[in-house]
Order: structure tokens, then sequence, then C-alpha cells
């Protein structure tokens, strides 16, 4: 689920509510896997509560190949761009 987040919000910035719908997802579950990728420092956060805009950030972006490569691993060729 995290690296299909990942994979949609690097085509384009999206909410917690946009990314539920894009991905066909529960909003809390959305939510959850959201919350972990920003403790770790894969996505970035503008603003504050349900509006909020996710976004890949620099440093993974910079290293967009780890997250092809594992996306092909796991059998998601067709979501890595």
């Amino acid at each position: 689920m995290r690296l299909k987040i990942l994979l949609a919000l690097s085509r384009r910035p999206m909410n917690a509510n946009q990314l539920s719908k894009e991905l066909n997802v529960d909003y809390k579950t959305v939510r959850h896997h959201l919350e972990v990728l920003e403790r770790n420092g894969l996505v970035e956060r503008v603003g504050e509560g349900y509006g909020a805009i996710y976004l890949v950030n620099d440093l993974l972006r910079r290293n967009w190949d780890l997250v092809e490569e594992a996306a092909r691993y796991l059998g998601h060729d067709s979501l890595a761009r």
C-alpha cells in the first residue's frame, strides 16, 4: 500500500481523500500509511488538517530508481513511471 501511495504521489501531489479515491482504499487506511511515510521522511505534508497535501520529498525523488526497483520486485511494473 505504501508503494502504491508513493507511486500515486509521484504523478501528482494529493490529499488523503484524493488518494483514498484514486487507490480505492479506505480513508483511514490511507491516513495511517501517510503518517508512516511522513514519519520516515519519504513524503512531505503541505498544510494542516483535512485538506493537507502530500508529496514525495526531494531526497526520495532524487533516488526514485530505488522505488521503481521495488515496484518491479513486487510485481508492480505497470505502476512505475
